[in-house]
């Protein structure tokens, strides 16, 4: 009889712990279950039609890459100098002969860190279509703009739009706001 009293009070004693643990196992299944069949019923939210929502605008450069693109041009074309430089008291053929040696330096700078894309493809002249909703960002209308779009009209410009940006590494600890150094020469 002391067998059978030992698993009676064996059984009463880990009853309660056969319990808890079914109940541990089992209730966060019963209350996942619930959720599911409170999710699985469309909200009035849900059965409405939803609407895309708008891209996100792209993000704006940094002043750092303008300032850093300058210093580019300066550097290889000597732009800014080109652009300060008041050139009135030049002639023509100076002027042309200075300008020749800076497009080709610009244009390579421009060529190695920008990929650019025409915004409308077309050639100058062409008759266009601008579609309902147009990025006035990247259309810009003018002559007689009236009504609503779509609007038809030559294309004066195709535009352009940086497809890619690839500037190099600022050196640590310099000071993103120099376009170009002064240069002091020690005799």
């Amino acid at each position: 009889m002391s067998f059978s009293r030992k698993r009676l009070s064996d059984s009463v004693i880990g009853g309660p712990i056969v319990v808890g643990l079914l109940l541990l196992l089992i209730l966060p299944n019963l209350v996942t279950s619930g959720e599911m069949v409170v999710a699985a019923q469309p909200t009035k939210a849900q059965t409405e039609p939803r609407k895309a929502a708008p891209p996100p605008p792209p993000p704006r450069p940094a002043t750092d890459a303008a300032v850093q693109l300058l210093a580019l041009f300066q550097r290889e074309g000597r732009l800014v100098d080109f652009l300060r430089e008041d050139i009135e008291p030049y002639d023509d053929n100076q002027i042309g002969a200075a300008v020749r040696t800076i497009h080709q330096s610009c244009r390579q700078v421009l060529a190695e860190h920008i990929t650019l894309e025409p915004v409308l493809n077309g050639s100058e002249g062409d008759d266009v279509v601008v579609p309902k909703e147009f990025d006035p960002s990247a259309i810009r209308l003018t002559g007689n703009v009236s009504g609503e779009p779509p609007f038809r009209g030559a294309l004066r410009h195709p535009g352009w739009r940086a497809a890619k940006v690839k500037l190099p590494a600022q050196p640590t600890g310099q000071d993103a706001q120099i376009v170009a150094p002064a240069e002091v020469e020690i005799p």
